[in-house]
């Protein structure tokens, strides 16, 4: 059984810097997309950043610059570095396995919360 186990959340201020981990166990970890994801109050969860099996990144636009996803294979750990932190990134943040061919497998941890105010 896969299971998601996200760390690293917590309070920051604007500017600030957070690292959120995320330990998969159970799972081929190296052969799977890793995603981060976040939901704030009131609106639908939306992709952060994922990265390929091949180390290939993809991000969204408001994150692009200022956050990084990286994964270490022989931890099976997935990373996002997030910098310059702004209120509107305060939201629950999900990890996120699935299978190369979407929809085949698809695994959530329980999400760690980002709180960036002053």
């Amino acid at each position: 059984q896969v299971q998601l186990v996200e760390s690293g959340g917590g309070l920051v201020q604007p500017g600030g810097s957070l690292r959120l981990s995320c330990a998969a166990s159970g799972s081929i970890f190296r052969f799977r997309v890793m995603g981060w994801y976040r939901q704030a109050p009131g609106k639908e969860r939306e992709l952060v950043a994922a990265i390929t099996p091949g180390g290939s990144t993809n991000y969204a636009d408001s994150v692009k610059g200022r956050f990084t996803i990286s994964r270490d294979n022989a931890k099976n750990t997935v990373y996002l570095q997030m910098n310059s932190l702004k209120p509107e990134d305060t939201a629950l943040y999900y990890c996120n396995e699935r299978a190369v061919v979407p929809g085949v497998v698809n695994y959530w941890g329980q999400g760690t919360q980002v709180t960036v105010s002053s």
